[in-house]
């Protein structure tokens, strides 16, 4: 049984920019976990496109993460264009559902670290009339919003203020990557529903990038998701599909409403995925085991399209209760 494909995270504005060493393709067919041609299969595919920044671009590409980010949006907006008979930037979620009901597939802009934009709250504004939706306050590294995973700080007053003009715009902030005192941070101030993107469990998988029992269930509260990870640092030594189901399985013990579990592969942004999913192409496999390992159809179809869109028509709701 397929079911249509919401993932809330992809780095393939960045892998289309052929800073890996093979040659990337296009979105229409690329080398790539992602491309047009393979999602096609899908009843129904709305695609996240983070556009990913952080410093340390400076060193690794001799260019500024703000050069980046441009090139990065450019990219997907171009490709988008080239590819018009098959996609379309969404900017609403009634605009997804209407896209999947023409058999067309959506795209959402997205934000992963916020060095591309120099961490200026009052830029928000302006990337969300671009179309971004969803934004993280950063990637691995401590910066002027707040730590990360990797370095532990918590909001700074600045990062506070990104927050509130974020969720006070309806753009959905993310907290993968973020350490965890941020993280409770946030969760201190929220006034609109959490999401962390790409992230798992921790309980199942003991890595920092996970999410601990205690942030899923904040997350729950927020009315946000978790966006399953495929990269297989995150999932376990040597993870299978069937680890892949430990952690949703897991986290429907938690949450038996299974309202609050999303997809988000990471995909195109990482190098090792678990045996048995090679791309946007594996979807449909990952569903079939599921439901091979007890969840209902119901719970697949919310975790596969439902869920995401849920916290889409939140965060909209909330934008016009708070202008």
């Amino acid at each position: 049984m397929s079911f249509p494909v919401f993932d809330l995270h992809c780095d393939t504005s960045e892998y289309l920019l052929g800073h890996s060493k093979n040659e990337a393709g296009s979105l229409r067919r690329s080398n790539g976990h992602i491309d047009l041609e393979r999602a096609s299969s899908l009843p129904g595919y709305c695609q996240c496109f983070g556009c990913f920044t952080t410093p340390a671009m400076e060193e690794w590409f001799g260019l500024s993460p703000i050069v980046i980010f441009e090139r990065e949006l450019a990219t997907i907006q171009r490709e988008v264009s080239k590819n018009q008979d098959l996609i379309s930037i969404a900017y609403t979620p009634d605009e997804i559902e209407a896209n999947r009901a023409a058999g067309k597939m959506s795209a959402v802009l997205t934000i992963e670290g916020s060095a591309g934009f120099g961490y200026d709250p009052a830029l928000l504004n302006d990337l969300y009339q671009i179309g971004f939706r969803i934004t993280s306050l950063g990637w691995n590294e401590r910066n002027p919003l707040t730590g990360s995973h990797m370095t532990g700080e918590g909001l700074s007053e600045q990062g506070r203020a990104f927050v509130r003009e974020a969720q006070r715009l309806g753009m959905v902030v993310d907290v993968s990557h973020i350490s965890d005192k941020g993280f409770w941070d946030i969760m201190d101030i929220t006034t609109g529903p959490v999401v962390a993107t790409h992230s798992n469990s921790r309980a199942v998988w003991n890595h920092s990038r996970n999410l601990t029992d205690e942030m899923f269930r904040a997350i729950c509260h927020t009315g946000g998701v978790a966006g399953f990870n495929q990269y297989a640092e995150f999932i376990g030594e040597h993870p299978t599909l069937d680890t892949v189901c430990d952690h949703i399985l897991h986290f429907l013990e938690l949450d038996p409403s299974g309202k609050h579990i999303a997809l988000g592969g990471d995909l195109d942004g990482c190098d090792a995925l678990s045996e048995g999913f090679t791309g946007v192409e594996s979807y449909p496999s990952m569903a079939q085991r599921l439901l091979e390992r007890g969840v209902p159809k119901e719970t697949v179809m919310d975790i596969f399209w439902n869920n995401a869109m849920g916290v889409m028509r939140a965060a909209v709701c909330y934008n016009k209760k708070s202008l």
